[in-house]
């Protein structure tokens, strides 16, 4: 469940960087589609599974990165 709620929070700013893939795909759909407005669909189609595969990797390394912590921690850090 951790990694859910990294993965959204990370999803969340990275579409909150890369809004114009979400804003083609909404101005595509709100307008009457034409030979002309193509390209806003499939623009806005990639940009948005870009931003989706960016927020899979980083919380894929993110993760990784803590796993590898808590491998490498001692158990009893008293000291």
């Amino acid at each position: 469940m951790e990694t859910f709620i990294a993965y959204v929070k990370i999803q969340a700013f990275v579409f909150l960087c890369g809004i114009v893939g979400p804003i083609f795909l909404v101005v595509y759909f709100s307008i009457q589609p034409e030979q002309d407005s193509r390209w806003l669909y499939w623009i806005g189609l990639f940009i948005t599974a870009g931003d989706v595969l960016i927020a899979l990797a980083i919380t894929d390394s993110s993760a990784r990165a803590d796993r590898a912590l808590k491998k490498s921690k001692p158990i009893d850090e008293r000291g």
